[in-house]
């Protein structure tokens, strides 16, 4: 069970719960959706769209202004991410008319749906693919990226290292019984073979599918998976060219389309990724977050970090949106990650929830669900209620980390002032109220504060400011503001474990476990 804390979240400026009201350009809180373990509409123990479009109330009660599906295509793998058909919906989850209606109720809502688009690779089980196989001359062979032994050598790429997306070191893999002995190459395993984009049609045809989901199905955008790897890694340069294309081939079908890309690599590689895709995630400041809490104390300088990053990613588009998160379907989850202590937990919470940028959770992570590696375990089932009241919960498979003992289920939280549930809540719709906050385009400052156990900063939006601290510790403890960042007779605004106060000598007191923001 996540550990109890005492500490309440409270603000002087919290507007009603139904209040908030979208700013063009601003993207809010985003929620990411396993929908094989979310919740199960029809007891076949298979969580579903429908099950998507029943909770999209407690998704909006939450905050959250829009929500990214993890794959829906038909797939012969639970994850699905090698697609079989970029037009279909797999069957275990639903129809075509199912995926509609989900659309249509959550923008009834305001929220916005993002489809994962995955386009470096397909299934081996692709028509495609499977065309590909036949022949050298069959017209679909040349839509995947083939090479000889020898041309492997020359180039030295037979091989790879392993890297923080991928695990595979043999790239390179022969199909049994083929009438040729080139290899095909798949960056993530054999099952997943990468498409070749030096080849028009396959450009024409991934265009054509992401066109279908934005006009006639009427999602908002995308998430792209691997993205980074559109192009294999010695031709990488060609990826930028491509998303650049993609961007506006996708900005002429639906004005306004929201694009993130998975880049997971350093900030200066990232950056020339942002001249077609709106935003990438920040695996960097993922890595951070879940370290910090843990350690009490900032252990990445993470203030100066950003500061130096959104300058290297301002300078290819001002306009660049920072994804930012505390883990995905890839990683540990963060209750695993903090061993479930709430206190660390909520400073995770907090940390995410007002620095700047596109925040983005994972299904549960509001209620500390747990989880780690192999992946399967840190894609479990949601916890709606304690296992006997719950026929909405998945089956997909019988949970290791995530059940009614390890996890307070959500219809308990909801119930309770100091939860995590409840804590996440009040801070995302503070969050969203909040023009400063809710700003991906503030600016962000380091302040004068000096102290190993608080970060502290600036964020600015037109002529408003707001002054960010946080205590990571156990301790109460008084920070010192320079004048300049009270010049303007700032006042505590959010209080989220309640004591915060003021002085009139520039002092600040941060609660244990704190975060106030001044204005």
């Amino acid at each position: 069970m996540i550990a109890n804390a005492s500490a309440q979240l409270t603000s002087q400026a919290l507007p009603p719960l139904n209040s908030d009201k979208p700013v063009t350009g601003q993207t809010g809180v985003h929620y990411e959706i396993f929908v094989r373990a979310f919740c199960d509409s029809n007891g076949d123990g298979i969580g579903d769209l429908n099950g998507v479009t029943s909770k999209l109330d407690y998704l909006k009660d939450l905050g959250v202004s829009a929500i990214w599906l993890m794959p829906v295509n038909p797939s012969p793998s639970y994850h699905m991410y090698d697609v079989t058909d970029y037009y279909g919906i797999a069957p275990e989850y639903g129809t075509m008319d199912d995926f509609r209606r989900l659309v249509s109720e959550a923008h009834r809502r305001g929220i916005k749906v993002i489809l994962d688009f995955v386009i470096n690779h397909t299934s081996r089980q692709h028509p495609w693919f499977v065309e590909a196989c036949k022949s050298k001359d069959n017209p679909y062979h040349d839509w995947y990226v083939w090479m000889s032994q020898q041309e492997i050598d020359a180039l030295n790429i037979a091989t790879r290292e392993i890297t923080a997306d991928s695990q595979e070191k043999n790239p390179w893999h022969r199909v049994p019984g083929a009438p040729f002995s080139e290899k095909y190459y798949a960056l993530f395993w054999s099952g997943m073979p990468d498409l070749n984009y030096d080849n028009p049609k396959v450009r024409e045809e991934i265009y054509k599918a992401g066109k279908f989901w934005l006009t006639d199905v009427g999602v908002d955008g995308f998430r792209l998976d691997a993205a980074r790897h559109i192009y294999p890694e010695w031709e990488e340069p060609k990826n930028h060219q491509f998303w650049e294309e993609f961007g506006q081939v996708m900005e002429a079908a639906k004005p306004g389309v929201y694009t993130v890309g998975e880049v997971w690599t350093r900030a200066e590689r990232i950056a020339p990724y942002f001249r077609g895709l709106k935003a990438n995630f920040n695996f960097d400041l993922s890595l951070a977050l879940q370290e910090i809490p843990f350690k009490e104390r900032d252990t990445a300088e993470i203030v100066q970090m950003l500061v130096r990053n959104h300058s290297i990613f301002a300078e290819v588009n001002p306009n660049f949106i920072d994804a930012i998160m505390l883990s995905n379907h890839d990683q540990t989850r963060i209750g695993s990650f903090l061993n479930g202590n709430l206190n660390h937990l909520k400073v995770a919470a907090n940390l995410l929830l007002t620095l700047p940028g596109n925040p983005y959770l994972y299904y549960g992570e509001e209620i500390g669900m747990l989880g780690a590696k192999p992946d399967e375990n840190i894609r479990e089932p949601f916890l709606w209620d304690i296992d006997k009241n719950d026929p909405e919960r998945a089956r997909w498979r019988k949970a290791r980390y995530s059940t009614s003992r390890t996890v307070t289920p959500l219809a308990q939280q909801q119930t309770d002032p100091n939860s995590l549930y409840n804590h996440y809540k009040k801070l995302i719709h503070f969050r969203n109220s909040h023009p400063v906050l809710n700003d991906n385009l503030s600016k962000l400052e380091v302040t004068g504060i000096q102290h190993k156990n608080v970060i502290a900063l600036v964020r600015k939006s037109g002529n408003r400011s707001v002054v960010v601290i946080h205590n990571l510790t156990k301790r109460g403890l008084d920070a010192v503001l320079y004048p300049t960042e009270l010049a303007d007779g700032k006042q505590v605004v959010l209080d989220t474990a309640g004591g915060a106060k003021l002085f009139k000598n520039g002092k600040v007191r941060v609660p244990a476990y704190g975060c106030v923001v001044l204005e």
